[in-house]
């Protein structure tokens, strides 16, 4: 709530006291009725009494100034001795005139005229009065002798000097002003000065004629410049100044400008600067602050969105700021990106920058973790364990597939048979052959003939038929060498026999002589000259089966029969590749 406070200086300012002048007592201020409920008169400066909005009746008719003040200003002074003379209203006293011993009168001044009533103390003819101090004799309403005694009373007056009236004694002022000796008036006291603590908690304390009042801090004084009422008393000079109004004079009697700023001598609000002028000075409000009514008050510069993100008002200025990620541009109100990645970013690999803030990544095969700065080490191989046919090693930021002995890296993750005995890795001898199988290899000797048999070419055996040995006996034995995979799916063609000569009428038939005893593989003849030989159940390396694989050749028109032997052997993987 904001309080409207105006100023107004009662009628005098000095404290309204009564000055004489002469032998006869003057009020100070306009004439006016000497009844109490006469008004004053409001004039308005600098430093005047308090006039708070819509005052009351104080006293008799006409608008008080004083309703709700603390202390309002009693008029005048305290004086010892003498008569008491009438107040006028507002505040200032009336002494009306003074007659040699005459009693003083309630009006401020007295004519001579003639009652036609009569007096209380005598009558005379016509029903005048008597001798009164306070009226002039009046001719035709004296009788002779009395005539003569106030002729005469006249002459005793008009030749010898009236008494002098004894001087009023001024000793103390009202309540809230004090005696000046240099001056000679009662000056106001400045409560707010002269009272520790005045005003509590958020209260100010203002100041005026004879009190003081302790107002919200919101609260606005204006100064009543309109108002009407006596110029207050000024006192005597006590060294003319013969230069103007806000000049002084010097040693060198020169006008020289007065420092209303730096001698105190100015009335700016504490919240207000003082500037000199030349004869005069001026009180104007710091920047960031505007005037209302006398006071300065901070402008909020931050209503008016100055500031791109932030504003934070501060007394007589403000200030921005701005989000994180941001920072004040050149002009100080706009905010401008940072570039965290280029100020050191936290981030423990890869930084990338963005609109107001940062972001984190890693190199492949890192994640990043739950800080947002740091990576951490991807275990690819326990995502899956079909990343390696082999075996998968998982390293810093990435993993590698490995192969067994006998085997090596294809591409990234497939196995392949090293085949030694191609790339010459082998040691086999002159005499041997070698043989290539899943992982390894094998050296066989190159003649592997046996008795009865006969080597005839290479692989192949022949028994003679000449000798006697023979005749129980497979006609001829060729060697052969395969290898497959462990695990292999079942049923699998694996090895196809084929007959290398064809009689007319003859009749081929093909078998596993020997080396199936658990089973593992069966024979399919596809025609009379062909058959396949087929795995019929999975087998698990490493392992080796050596399988004679018969063809018998019969001709019924002449009792014929003969057979040759296929020794097959077939190598099985410790892999499944």
């Amino acid at each position: 709530m904001t309080f409207l406070v105006s100023v107004w200086e009662p009628p005098g300012k000095s404290g309204g006291l009564a000055s004489r002048s002469g032998p006869q007592d003057r009020a100070l201020g306009d004439s006016g009725p000497a009844s109490g409920g006469g008004s004053g008169r409001r004039r308005g400066g600098p430093g005047g009494g308090l006039w708070l909005a819509g005052g009351g009746e104080a006293g008799g008719r006409g608008p008080s100034p004083w309703r709700g003040l603390r202390n309002p200003p009693k008029g005048g002074r305290r004086r010892r001795g003498g008569p008491r003379r009438g107040r006028r209203a507002g505040g200032g006293r009336f002494l009306g005139p003074r007659v040699q011993g005459a009693v003083p009168s309630a009006r401020p001044s007295a004519r001579r005229h003639c009652r036609s009533q009569p007096s209380r103390q005598s009558r005379g003819p016509r029903g005048c009065r008597g001798p009164n101090p306070r009226m002039l004799p009046c001719a035709s309403c004296l009788p002779g002798s009395l005539l003569l005694w106030a002729l005469l009373l006249l002459l005793l007056g008009s030749a010898s000097p009236q008494d002098s009236e004894e001087p009023d004694s001024y000793t103390e002022c009202t309540d809230g002003y004090e005696w000046d000796p240099d001056s000679q008036h009662c000056r106001d006291v400045n409560e707010c000065l002269t009272i520790p603590e005045a005003c509590k908690g958020e209260m100010k304390c203002i100041n005026h004629y004879g009190g003081y009042l302790c107002l919200p801090r919101s609260a606005a004084v204006i100064n009543d410049l309109h108002g009407e009422g006596p110029p207050p008393p000024v006192p005597p000079a006590q060294h003319p100044n013969p230069c103007p109004p806000g000049y002084e004079p010097d040693d060198q009697e020169s006008c020289v400008d007065v420092d209303e700023c730096a001698q105190a001598l100015h009335d700016c609000r504490p919240s207000q600067d003082c500037h000199n002028l030349p004869g005069s000075y001026q009180c104007t409000c710091p920047d960031g602050y505007r005037k209302i009514g006398p006071e300065c008050v901070d402008i909020d510069e931050c209503r008016y969105r100055y500031c791109q993100h932030r504003c934070v008002n501060l007394p007589g200025s403000f200030r921005c700021q701005c989000e994180p990620g941001f920072q004040l541009g050149p002009n100080n109100r706009s905010c401008v990106d940072v570039n965290e990645c280029d100020m050191g970013a936290p981030c423990e690999q890869r930084c990338f920058n963005s609109y107001g803030t940062f972001l984190c990544r890693c190199h492949q095969g890192y994640e990043l973790h739950r800080d947002g700065f740091s990576c951490s080490d991807i275990d690819e191989c326990s995502y899956s364990s079909y990343l390696c046919q082999y075996r998968c090693v998982n390293e810093p930021g990435r993993f590698s597939c490995h192969c067994p002995q006998g085997y090596q890296l294809l591409a990234t993750r497939l196995c392949q048979d090293i085949d030694e005995c191609e790339s010459g890795a082998h040691q086999c001898s002159e005499a041997q052959t070698c043989v290539n199988f899943h992982g390894g290899y094998r050296c066989v000797d190159t003649n592997r003939c046996v008795e009865p048999y006969v080597q005839v070419s290479d692989n192949r055996c022949l028994c003679p038929a000449s000798n006697p040995l023979c005749r129980e006996q497979p006609s001829s034995i060729v060697h052969r060498y395969m290898t497959i995979t462990s695990e292999r799916s079942v049923p699998a063609d694996v090895f196809q026999i084929q007959a290398t000569s064809v009689y007319p009428g003859a009749y081929n038939a093909f078998q596993i002589r020997a080396g199936n005893s658990q089973g593992d593989f069966y024979i399919r003849q596809i025609n009379n000259v062909s058959a396949m030989l087929v795995l019929a159940r999975p087998v698990t390396g490493p392992r080796e089966y050596v399988l004679d694989l018969e063809m018998v050749t019969m001709n019924s028109l002449m009792s014929y029969r003969a057979s040759s032997v296929l020794r097959l052997t077939v190598f099985v993987g410790a892999y499944t590749f």
